[in-house]
């Protein structure tokens, strides 16, 4: 706080930038700035600015106080209050003066309404004859003090309240009264050197105090002189002294003394501020404040209950009862307890002193852990919440704290919630209570079907509690669709009468406020028989300014009409418009408002300003802010009906009722309004009239427009590297879609690449697709929509390996570069941001060149994770849009896919779940499982209702089939296990009737036909069976006639046409009926499942890692999409969703799908390559890839992908084993199952070349050609022939094979590579690794690796070679000395394994596709990771280029990307930094021989724990040369 002009120019924006940069908001507090004098002085500033100091005190980190000195001592003001002792002293001093106890008693009034009675200053008359009498008023007080003190009638305390300044005031209050201070606190002391000589000038008069006759005031220049001395004995270290020489223009601006002394002044100002910020972010950092967002919001919830408890009064009897239904609950499972009631009955009151009193109700060591939802930012959503719940509860019980890849999924951290509660019950000892009061107040509850964390049973000694508003459709109507024991409902319901009573009394006494007779009358006239807490809370924030000598205006009867009231008085206090715009541009904030922010707004908002300066001039030329002082009294008359919330870090305010708020709405936000509001507050928050730049105003007095900086707080994305500007992430968006600035919106936020980013790293996925889906709906954009899903589509990589800038603009730029061209409105400036980051990237990084990532706009809508094995069985309920999966570890999962979040995770199964079947309107499931057991689940509460034993076949050679049907008309359940059916009843869970297979030909699938009450088998040998579903008797057999030598795998039932649709092992889909059988269609591989949509005109079936869906017609089902769905593992289940819109699938690797059925709105992009087989080449740079045809791998398709679409297609009349491409020679080289390698020339279908096997016709396992293209290595099970490729016209001629020669291992080769010098580098399936001369025959055996090696390269220049093993070894080999220069290990949890690798065309990088979907660039120098990109698919080779390198992946997309590396050494940053489930090492053979000749000890722990011991090689190796 200081005092004359505002610090707001140089210094100030300086501390300002520092601060936000260490993620602080900087805020002056001068309330004396832009007020006139005759306000600056009354006794309420006075009163304001102490309570400023108070506020900055307790709330500011590093500087909280700033005063200047100079010669004035500043003017003493009237006390505004005079305790009734206090008044009779005086009183009897001035008896003697009858004028002067006139005077004293014509000012003062006495208050019978406070406690004790206490005599109050009436506000002055207006006009300026009030200022002499007012002198002679002080004058009299002081004398009368005077005299009174040196009687010894009253203490030097009450004896400074007439004599002590309004700067000693301050001074005192924030530096003297406490020893403390020094840290926050700096006084600058301005000494005029000679002022004594000069004294009687008129130019130094003004310097200093002076009395009414113009005379210099020397009890104020002693007072000063003594003010001085007192700072400078207690607090010399805050003491800045500037001595300037006496001039008498000294203040003059122009004097270059008074500039350069200001100057000086500044700098000081700004060095001691940042130092004293410094200085205290370091003692926090030392005291260890990585929980501090925890520890705060813990403060803020004890702080409000301890606030809400001090008035509690009543509920003992309801306070009892829940004691002892806790108490009766602890020792055994049981529901949660829900508190409901209208609003304002007092729920929140009863659930704090519920906290309190919890250690007396169930132990001194119960832990109770208490949450005001609404009241904080980590309170209002359920993300934030069991975040903080969950780490209390860690921290208090001990527990490991929930790890950062749990803390990414919303999902997750649900399960470990779960997970949590039944880990702390296990412990047995102490107790835990949650106590979350206002669920209405959770923004993911407010208007949701269901709460999709909501434990629906608490386990022993675990106790959840609730409080909930009645009334209107809310939440409490959720919680009882969920919760079922009407006992575990609570009513609230309204104080008595002498309750309320009681409750007005101890509200007065804590204010230390009473009520007259007549005012307790007028009191209880407007409230009869009123028990409403709420209701009784506004009655008395209003009667608690009513003093005794004044006559109050009734109070209103309802709540509505108070709040009314309210407004209306504040109006009449503060002006309707002052009031209207605070008000409602506190309730149009997103998330609310810091004080700081409030007055910037406030600053901007010329209707304000205009009002403000109608009768004086604001005190700058150059600048123009709103008056602190106004807000201050507004805010103060507030009081309780403002909160104040912990958001960020930060401290806001909002509106603490919501009838207040809805009142507001009503009142000053209705029609333009509105707009208006959020149009001032998107212009504060980008940062419009920030850093400078002036705003035009025309004001009342001035009468011409005025071009002024309103000094606002400036708004960049970042404030610094780390620390981003969080209240302009969440706020911007809100106020630009509410203003009406839709243009704005899509191209400063939606569309700007840096705004995604910040916001993403900041917040996280989940609060970037917040934004979108707020502001999308508004928007006839399908831009935006394309970007929306892009983000959707980026889930996967995010939770793998954090959200983190690189992953961010690769995954966009990878996804949205199909749409560049024909969307450059959005989508194209977007690309061309993403693309100049990475120009301008300074650590190493993969740049894409296009598109080859799954498009927004494509069938893929969402990928969903969260569960930890394979999916192996899915089901949806219509009607409450619930999925339920289960999977390969037994536990099943209860999705809602409105929110697309776990709501149940269902525990019982101990073998893998393989059927899930949905009914009773989607609230009960039955499921299967290989542990032989059927559960019935109930979904809305997640328990399980009964479990059945259904006996499996106990032969393990016989098939394993699982099938469900329920027919809810009969209440049977049909489960087919082995050889055996069961029927049992739905609710007694007792066996209707069994039925017993043939063992010799078991059955392979099992369906119900309702409508001919049949129910259908097929067995292995394609038997047909017809049975009764009432009884399970035969009714009949037939034999398939469709299919021949396939086996069953898979069936569903067609209902409406009364059949069966049966898949089989080789790919057929038959229609099976009691009249016949007929064939369908023929799938590439063997079907997997079926399955057809509820109204049964779709029908899909999973074959491999694919998904092929069907439309029903007259004949039965033809094919309805041309593109299969694809996964990356093996598709074992799918589920149709409501209206046949989409279709969603589950795979082996944990993901499910959810994908777009409908054409609507698609946007076309060229279509991937369907290749299944990962049996890839590519030629022309990237312009054609080839792969064994779909359905015939007999024949190579030629893929145009810029057309996305098959070209042409070669026939090899053998299946394809391999195949390569020399790219200079323009040949590809198909190597079949036969043994024969077919060349086709690339420009030319005619002159094909075939290579003969040899002797042994045995199938090709791989080939390779030199880097020159001059050499090409054959390698079957346990040959290598070696060719010579030499140029020729028309085309190359191939001779040889130059050299033949034989392993003579057991194992098989598994890769192989050739150099132009005839060496030959290749591998066995058992690791073992050789490097073969086959000029002089001789054989070199390399340390091997541990697995597989799935690929060997040579480098270009042939002097290395790298070699990728299944278990994730790279190992890169000096050819010339024949030993491995540096082993490179890469571990991922998720998935293990080199897939692929090669060399950059320098031989600088390592370019490695791995098995877990992403892609490393090693560096050849050192063996660092240099980085590290996820692509969601395997990369089947990598092919270099000039500058990086292609890719074709299992997608069907080419990867094109360029490696950016500034530097020839790795960069500081560490490529795994956000990859929380992987680990990298690297051993440098150089390092381990320079050591073991320093005859140093090897750290073996390092080396074990690197995991790279070498394994010696077990079989001799002998060449034959042929």
């Amino acid at each position: 706080m200081q005092r004359g002009k505002p610090c707001r120019a140089l210094p100030t924006l300086k501390c300002q930038t520092f601060c936000q940069r260490h993620g602080l908001m900087f805020e002056v507090v001068d309330l004396r700035w832009g007020i006139r004098n005759i306000e600056a002085t009354d006794h309420l500033t006075t009163e304001l600015c102490l309570e400023e100091v108070d506020r900055c005190w307790k709330t500011s980190i590093g500087p909280a106080f700033v005063a200047l000195i100079g010669d004035q001592y500043g003017p003493c003001l009237i006390p505004s209050r005079i305790d009734e002792k206090e008044w009779e002293v005086l009183r009897d001093h001035l008896t003697a003066r009858p004028s002067d106890l006139e005077l004293v008693a014509r000012y003062f009034q006495r208050d019978e309404n406070a406690f004790p009675p206490t005599y109050v200053l009436q506000a002055p008359g207006t006009g300026e004859a009030c200022e002499p009498e007012e002198a002679t008023l002080t004058s009299v007080l002081r004398s009368g003090a005077q005299e009174a003190r040196r009687l010894g009638l009253i203490t030097q305390e009450q004896w400074q309240h007439y004599h002590r300044s309004v700067i000693e005031w301050e001074i005192e209050r924030s530096l003297l009264s406490s020893e403390d201070r020094e840290q926050g606190a700096t006084v600058f002391l301005r000494e005029i050197q000679d002022l004594h000589k000069h004294i009687l000038e008129d130019c130094a008069l003004r310097m200093v105090d002076r009395l009414a006759d113009g005379c210099l005031d020397a009890d104020a220049q002693n007072l000063l002189s003594s003010l001085k001395s007192h700072i400078t004995d207690m607090h010399p270290g805050v003491l800045k002294t500037h001595r300037l020489p006496w001039s008498r223009d000294l203040v003059n601006p122009k004097n270059k003394t008074h500039a350069c002394y200001l100057k000086e002044l500044g700098e000081q100002f700004v060095v001691r501020a940042n130092h004293q910020v410094l200085t205290r972010l370091r003692e926090l950092d030392t005291a260890g404040q990585e929980l501090a967002w925890l520890y705060q919001e813990i403060r803020h919830h004890l702080w409000q209950s301890s606030e809400v408890i001090q008035t509690f009064c009543g509920r003992q009897e309801l306070l009892a009862r829940l004691g002892q239904q806790l108490r009766h609950d602890d020792s055994k499972q049981h529901t949660p307890l829900v508190l409901f009631g209208p609003p304002g009955i007092g729920k929140t009151a009863l659930m704090c002193k519920l906290a309190e009193q919890m250690p007396r109700l169930l132990g001194h060591k119960t832990v109770t852990v208490l949450r005001l939802l609404g009241t904080s930012q980590m309170s209002s959503d359920a993300r934030g919440l069991l975040k903080s719940i969950c780490f209390q509860v860690c921290l208090a019980y001990g527990l490991p704290l929930p790890p950062a890849q749990v803390l990414d999924a919303h999902t997750r951290v649900v399960q470990f919630f779960h997970t949590l509660l039944h880990t702390v019950s296990c412990r047995n000892f102490e107790s835990l209570v949650l106590l979350l009061d206002a669920m209405d107040d959770l923004d993911s509850v407010r208007h949701a079907r269901r709460v999709p964390w909501l434990p629906l049973n608490c386990p022993p000694r675990v106790h959840l509690i609730l409080s909930a508003c009645s009334g209107a459709l809310g939440v409490l109507d959720t919680l009882q669709r969920v919760l079922l024991d009407p006992e575990a409902y609570w009513e609230v319901k309204p104080l008595s009468g002498n309750q309320g009573q009681q409750m007005i009394q101890l509200l007065l006494a804590a204010a230390r406020r009473t009520l007259s007779p007549v005012h307790t009358d007028l009191l209880w006239a407007s409230l009869p028989e009123c028990g409403n807490p709420g209701r009784l809370r506004l009655a008395f924030e209003e009667a608690r300014k009513w003093a005794s000598f004044t006559v109050p205006v009734p109070l209103a009867t309802t709540a509505e009409e108070a709040t009314h009231q309210l407004c209306t008085r504040l109006e009449q206090t503060h002006g309707q418009l002052l009031v209207a715009h605070v008000l409602g541009y506190i309730v149009s904030s997103r998330h609310g408002l810091s004080e700081a922010e409030l007055k910037d707004v406030l600053s901007l908002d010329d209707e304000v300003l205009q009002d403000v300066y109608r009768d004086w001039t604001p005190p700058s030329k150059e600048l123009l802010r709103f008056p602190p002082l106004l807000w201050v009294r507004l805010r103060r008359d507030l009081g309780y009906y403002l909160a104040r919330r912990p958001v960020d870090g930060f401290t806001l305010l909002a509106i603490a009722h919501r009838q207040l708020v809805e009142v507001v709405r009503e009142r000053y936000l209705s029609g333009s309004e509105r707009a208006k509001r959020h149009g001032v507050l998107a212009d504060f928050f980008s940062g419009t009239w920030s850093q400078g730049t002036k705003k035009l105003i025309t004001l009342p007095l001035v009468g011409k427009p005025l071009n002024l900086d309103r000094k606002v707080a400036p708004q960049p994305l970042w404030f610094s590297h780390t620390v981003a500007n969080l209240r302009k992430l969440k706020e911007l968006p809100y106020h630009l879609l509410h203003s009406g600035r839709l243009e704005e919106l899509k191209q400063e936020v939606l569309g700007s690449m840096s705004w995604i980013s910040c916001r993403g790293i900041s917040g996280g996925i989940e609060d970037l697709l917040d934004d979108f889906d707020l502001c999308a709906p508004h928007l006839d954009s399908p831009e935006v929509g394309l970007v929306r899903e892009a983000l959707q589509l980026c889930r996967p990589a995010v939770e793998l390996r954090g959200m983190e800038r690189s992953l961010l603009y690769t995954e966009l730029l990878a996804r949205l570069h199909f749409f560049a061209t024909s969307h450059p409105a959005l989508v194209g400036q977007l690309c061309q941001q993403a693309q100049s980051w990475f120009q301008l990237c300074a650590h190493p990084v993969l740049v894409p060149l296009g598109g080859f990532l799954q498009p927004p706009g494509g069938p893929l809508r969402a990928t969903l994770s969260g569960c930890h094995k394979g999916i192996t069985a899915m089901a949806w309920g219509v009607e409450e849009k619930l999925l339920v999966i289960g999977t390969q570890d037994g536990i099943m999962a209860v999705w809602d896919m409105e929110e697309q979040h776990v709501i149940h995770m269902l525990t019982g199964h101990t073998g893998e779940v393989r059927c899930v079947k949905i009914f009773a309107k989607g609230t009960l499931a039955n499921s299967a499982s290989k542990d032989y057991t059927l559960h019935l689940w109930n979904l809305l509460s997640g328990q399980e209702k009964f479990t059945i034993w259904d006996g499996g076949s106990k032969n393990p050679a016989e098939p394993q089939i699982w099938n469900l049907h329920v027919d809810e008309a009969h209440k049977v359940v049909y489960s087919a296990s082995g050889s055996k059916i069961n029927a049992w009843n739905l609710e007694t869970a007792e066996p209707v009737f069994h039925i017993l297979g043939d063992a010799s030909d078991p059955w392979m699938c099992m369906a119900v036909l309702a409508s001919q009450a049949t129910l259908l088998t097929v067995s292995r040998d394609g038997v047909v069976s017809l049975w009764s579903s009432a009884t399970g008797k035969l009714q009949g057999k037939q034999h398939m006639s469709s299919i021949k030598e396939e086996t069953p795998t898979c069936a569903v039932s067609v209902q409406k046409q009364g059949k069966l649709v049966t898949g089989f092992s080789n790919g057929s889909i038959s229609l099976v009926s009691s009249k016949g059988d007929r064939l369908l269609e023929k799938l590439p591989d063997a079907v997997r499942f079926l399955v057809v949509s509820e109204d049964e005109s779709l029908l899909a079936a999973g074959f491999g890692r694919s998904v092929r869906i069907f439309l029903a017609d007259s004949r039965g089902f033809r094919r309805f999409m041309a593109m299969d769905l694809e996964h990356e593992d093996m598709v074992e289940t799918a589920v149709f969703g409501t209206e046949n819109n989409l279709i969603i699938t589950g795979s082996l690797d944990a993901l499910i799908q959810v994908w777009d059925l409908s054409d609507a709105h698609r946007s076309r992009v060229p279509a991937p390559f369907l290749d299944r087989t990962g049996l890839t080449a590519v030629s022309h740079n990237g312009s054609y890839v080839y792969f064994p045809k779909i359905g015939d791998k007999n024949k190579v398709t030629i893929w145009d992908l810029a057309e996305g679409e098959e070209q042409d297609s070669l026939d090899t009349s053998s299946e394809i084993r391999c195949l390569e491409v020399a790219e200079q020679r323009k040949l590809l080289f198909t190597g079949l199952v036969s043994g024969v390698v077919l060349v086709f020339p690339l420009n030319s279908r005619q002159d094909v070349i075939c290579i003969p096997p040899p002797e042994a016709r045995k199938a090709i396992n791989c080939m390779s050609l030199s880097k020159c293209e001059d050499r090409l290595a054959i390698a079957y099970d346990n040959i290598v022939l070696v060719l010579d490729i030499t140029s020729g016209d028309p085309c190359p001629v191939i001779d040889g094979p130059r050299y033949t020669f034989y392993t003579q291992l057991p194992e098989t080769l598994s890769s192989v590579a050739i150099l132009t010098d005839y060496r030959v580098v290749y591998s066995m399936t058992n690791g073992d690794l050789f490097l073969y001369e086959c000029a002089t025959s001789k054989a070199f055996p390399l340390e091997t690796h541990r697995s597989r090696v799935a690929c060997v390269e040579v480098s270009h220049k042939e002097q290395l070679v790298v070699s990728g093993s299944e278990d994730a070894l790279l190992c890169l080999w000096d050819l010339q000395a024949r030993k491995w220069k540096f082993e490179m290990s890469y571990t991922s949890s998720y998935c293990r394994g080199v897939q692929c690798a090669c060399f950059s065309k320098d031989d600088k990088y390592v370019y490695v596709g791995l098995k877990d979907r992403s892609i490393l660039v090693w560096s050849v120098l050192d063996g660092t990771l240099l980085t590290v990109q996820f692509v969601h698919a395997v990369v089947n080779r990598i092919i270099p280029t000039t500058s990086g390198f292609i890719a074709p992946t299992r997608h069907g997309y080419l990867i094109r990307e360029n490696f950016q590396c500034l530097s020839a050494k790795a960069s500081p940053q560490d490529p795994l930094k956000n990859f929380k489930k992987a680990m990298w090492m690297v051993k440098s053979r150089q390092r381990e021989e320079l050591v073991a000749a320093a005859g140093a000890p090897q750290d073996l722990e390092s080396e074990s724990a690197q995991g790279n011991e070498t394994k010696s090689n077990k079989c001799s190796q002998v060449c034959l040369i042929v």
